[in-house]
């Protein structure tokens, strides 16, 4: 019976640790460096809605959605929206060119850690792409928003 409960507790414990980033809970900092090594802050972004996009270059349904994030960040990036794109890629080049071919042009870190990333553990990320829309506090308001969606968030958001 011991047994039974401990495996239970764990299981509890383990699902707690990565359902813990819900809306309405306060986004944690992020603190990695950008692609000439100079350590960003999520924080720095406070007062400005925020997507944060965990992402990969060799994440096939990641670079499918890059274009569409790209668009929402020129539709938006006047306003007061801002995307923090955090890649788990091992390989800075490959990172760096992915940065390029897929245009990316809002702030990008990087955690060369790749799957054993802290940053991605602490945010309960297990799969890629994933993201989070972020009120002007820091505040988590969506998981995994896509297209109209995630439009109309922002724009919500923005209007706030």
């Amino acid at each position: 019976m011991k047994k039974i409960f401990f495996s239970l507790l764990i299981s509890l414990t383990a699902v707690s640790a990565t359902a813990q980033l819900r809306p309405g809970t306060m986004a944690p900092e992020i603190s990695l460096p950008d692609t000439k090594d100079s350590i960003i802050n999520l924080s720095s972004l406070k007062g400005k809605v925020v997507l944060v996009d965990f992402w990969a270059s060799w994440c096939g349904p990641c670079r499918a959605a890059n274009p569409s994030v790209v668009k929402l960040y020129n539709k938006y990036k006047g306003k007061g929206f801002e995307v923090f794109g955090v890649s788990i890629d091992s390989k800075k080049t490959a990172w760096v060119k992915a940065i390029k071919q897929d245009r990316i042009k809002y702030a990008q870190v990087n955690d060369v850690a790749g799957w054993y990333s802290k940053v991605a553990e602490t945010w309960g990320v297990n799969g890629i792409p994933a993201s989070f829309l972020l009120d002007k506090t820091g505040k988590i308001v969506a998981f995994d928003a896509e297209g109209a969606v995630l439009d109309k968030l922002v724009n919500d958001l923005l209007q706030q």
